[in-house]
Formats: structure tokens, C-alpha cells, sequence
């Protein structure tokens, strides 16, 4: 039951949504679609209760759910996760929808069934940002958290989100075992990108702006990029710092870091939100653009594009 009208109180917030349900409509019509996701939404919802959760509403194709534990909430997400792979795998591919998951922690109001407040607007747009079968979460979810067996907390960085003030620090909560050794490790929120994926080889990333480029293999790093003359790639922007960032070769990927007064921006290909990082680091895969000193919205900012090819190529599933 809930808690009554009006109430006020901190919990943990499940925004689970269901990936590609509008084509399904299109591919199965009404009928057939609803006979997918219905099901696929009550299970949803069964999960959550099952982890001490309390669902407050279904979405058509999506359920909110609240956790008095941020413990709890993370791990009905990822059971959540694992049930859904299992139960589309007989499903043929006209029938295959995905989730993908936010979560944020703080103060909600209950109100005539239904809840409000900043951590329900921000568990719906991390869960908008998150790709098919990823979990999305703030810092004040994972905060003091142990990843429970079987799962580990990656520091996404710096996410700028409508309606926020300051980039929020966001972590993606990796479930899938086969994933783990791709990712960085943040069990314990550490900020040094340690225990990366495994140095199996070669690797070479290509770095390109306004007629010219420049190509770098995992033997050149580290490559710093700032201001200063000496500099690998000597960027002549006032805002740019002189030392601004530094790329280095981490256990098999390329890590960007963030040493400016100012801050950094990277874009991933096929992705609009952008990662802001101050003084933070971020794994640099597939391709995309680096923004030194403002961010893309500003016309003027001096961008670097990035190409990621051998070992550091390969892409989250």
C-alpha cells in the first residue's frame, strides 16, 4: 500500500522502458504488438515487487517503481535485465523488444497514487539516454554501494541533463558477466579508471580537426593535448588550457582525462548526450568528437574528432 497523499520521502527510483515497441506496433499491428509488450510489462512489474518494490504505475510499455533501498532497486534492475535476455530468446526477431533502465535516488512526493519530484524526472531521462539493455544511474544511487557479485559500477562521467543546473555524475550499472572485462570497475567509486579491459594487443586511435589529422598507436601514448607549444596537439584556443587533457593506454583502451580549468566534452557516434568531464576520465570507444574548453552547443569550440580501430574499437553490446 502506499503511504498516503501528500507524503513526502527519500527513495530510490525504477524507470524501466521498453525499447523498440513502436516498431513493433508498426511490424505486428495493435493486436499483435499488445499481445508482446502486456505481458512483457506485467512481468516487469512482478520483478520489482519481488525485490521489495512497489510499482506506482504501468507506462503502456514501461513501469515506475520506488525502493526504499538503493540496494534493492539496483538489483531488481538487473534481474529485471536477466529475465528479459532469457525470455527473448525463443522470440522471433519481429517480436524482440529491449529495456533500458534509469535509476535515481532522492526526495519524492506521493500524491493520489502517482509520485513527483527530481528523481523521477531524472530516473525518465537517464532511462531515455541509456541504450538497449543498460542500466543508468546517478551517483547518489551507487553511492557506498558494493557491486553485488555478478555485476560492477562504470563512471560515465558528467552528464548535462534539461532542467539541471550542473552535469550530473552518472554511472551505467553493467550486469552481463561477458561485459565485465570491457569496462571499468567502480565498485567503490574510485576515480583513477583502474582494472580496464585486458592488453590484448595493438591498438590505434585517430585524432582529426579543421585540415589536419593526426594518427596514434597504444606504443605513442601518452599524448597530451593543450595550449603549449610542446604539446602533442597544440590546440590555439584561449580557452583551451595549456595542459588540457592527456590520452594514455590503460590495459587495452584508450582513456581520455580531463586536466583544464574549463572542462572537456566527448560525443560517442549515434549518441546526443554529450559527457562532461572535470578532472574525470572516460574510456574512448567506436568514434565521436572532443569538445576543449566549452561545450558543442557553442559554435566556436574547438573539436577534435576521434576514431578508435584494433583492440579499443570494440563496441558496449
Amino acid at each position: 500500500m502506499g503511504e498516503g497523499p501528500g507524503v513526502n520521502s527519500h527513495k530510490t527510483v525504477v524507470f524501466a522502458d521498453m525499447t523498440g515497441s513502436t516498431a513493433l506496433y508498426e511490424a505486428l499491428g495493435n493486436e499483435g504488438a499488445a499481445a508482446v509488450v502486456a505481458p512483457l510489462t506485467q512481468a516487469m512489474g512482478v520483478c520489482i515487487q519481488q525485490h521489495g518494490g512497489r510499482v506506482v504505475k504501468s507506462l503502456g510499455d514501461g513501469v515506475l517503481g520506488l525502493f526504499a533501498e538503493p540496494g534493492d532497486a539496483v538489483l531488481a534492475a538487473a534481474e529485471l535485465m536477466r529475465e528479459h535476455r532469457q525470455w527473448i530468446g525463443p522470440q522471433a526477431r519481429e517480436s524482440h523488444v529491449g529495456i533500458h533502465i534509469g535509476l535515481a535516488s532522492g526526495e519524492v512526493v506521493e500524491v493520489d497514487g502517482d509520485c513527483y519530484g527530481d528523481a523521477v524526472n531524472v530516473a525518465a531521462r537517464l532511462c531515455e539516454r541509456a541504450d538497449d539493455a543498460e542500466i543508468w544511474a546517478t551517483e547518489s544511487v551507487v553511492a557506498g554501494l558494493r557491486a553485488p557479485r555478478g555485476m560492477c559500477f562504470v563512471r560515465l562521467g558528467h552528464l548535462e541533463m534539461r532542467g539541471k543546473a550542473e552535469p550530473l555524475v552518472t554511472y551505467q550499472i553493467e550486469w552481463r558477466a561477458e561485459n565485465r572485462a570491457d569496462l571499468t570497475v567502480h565498485s567503490e567509486l574510485r576515480s583513477d579508471l583502474a582494472a580496464l579491459v585486458a592488453d590484448t594487443g595493438p591498438a590505434q586511435i585517430q585524432l582529426s580537426w579543421p585540415g589536419a589529422y593526426r594518427l596514434f598507436s597504444s606504443m605513442d601514448i601518452p599524448v597530451n593535448v593543450g595550449r603549449a607549444p610542446d604539446s602533442h596537439l597544440c590546440i590555439a584556443d584561449p580557452r583551451v588550457s595549456r595542459v588540457h587533457a592527456r590520452l594514455d593506454w590503460r590495459h587495452g583502451a584508450f582513456v581520455l582525462t580531463d586536466l583544464s580549468s574549463f572542462g572537456t566534452w566527448v560525443r560517442f557516434e549515434g549518441s546526443e548526450a554529450p559527457l562532461q568531464l572535470r578532472r574525470d576520465s572516460c574510456r574512448l570507444i567506436g568514434s565521436g568528437e572532443i569538445a576543449l574548453g566549452v561545450p558543442f552547443a557553442d559554435a566556436s569550440a574547438s573539436i577534435i574528432g576521434f576514431q578508435v580501430s584494433g583492440t579499443g574499437a570494440r563496441q558496449q553490446d
